[in-house]
Parts: C-alpha cells; structure tokens; sequence
C-alpha cells in the first residue's frame, strides 16, 4: 500500500471469548483479513471496558478476566474494507456474537516493510 487518498481505518470491538466455531473470533478476523489481502491487521487486549450489555470487564493482578475487551484494526482501501465488513457481518451472524465496527478516514505517513530477519 502507498500513500494513497480514500484509505480507511476499520475498527472491529469484540470480546476476547467471543468464538467463531471452535476459533477465537478476532483470530478469524485476522485470517480472514489475510485471505482478503489487506495490508495488515492488530489485535489489541484492552485491560477494561463495556459493551451494550454493560456489563464491565476487566484485568486486575490476582484475577484474570477471560473475557476482556479485544479491539481488531485495519487500514486499507475504501472498497477493501467495505467488501471485508460484508465477510466479518457474516461471521458475526453465524457466531452469534455481537461487536461494533466502526471506520474513519486515514491518511497513511509511511507503509513500508522492514528488512526480514531470521527467527
């Protein structure tokens, strides 16, 4: 991807148990992102948060929560993106799970791959 105008960031909310037959669903976000070629795709872990339920999640030292909030960002192509929601509306329909997409505008400084290195 260069820099490019009409680009998008999505933002995908989910639960981090939410599951998507026997997967995580932001792991089946994430291929799914892969398997429609978008630049890349984060996961972040939030250490606390709510959704429509509200019902409060969160981290602490001695308890773990297995349910805390687990944010999916993409950047890409206003119509990679669009065509990527679509796919991600049908896994949350067949999971029956909830979530929140939401998309903004971006404006992408540098995309640019490092040097590989030997693991």
């Amino acid at each position: 991807m260069e820099r490019k105008e009409n680009l998008k960031l999505v933002r995908i909310f989910i639960g981090e148990s939410d599951k998507y037959k026997h997967n995580a669903l932001y792991e089946e976000i994430v291929f799914l992102a892969k398997r429609s070629e978008l630049a890349g795709a984060t996961v972040t872990r939030g250490i606390m948060g709510f959704g429509a339920h509200s019902i409060v999640h969160k981290s602490k030292m001695i308890e773990l929560s297995n349910d805390l909030p687990v944010i999916v960002e993409i950047v890409d192509a206003d119509d990679k993106i669009r065509k990527f929601i679509a796919e991600v509306e049908n896994l949350f329909e067949e999971s029956r799970n909830g979530g929140l997409i939401t998309i903004e505008d971006a404006e992408v400084i540098l995309y640019k791959p490092g040097e590989k290195r030997e693991a």
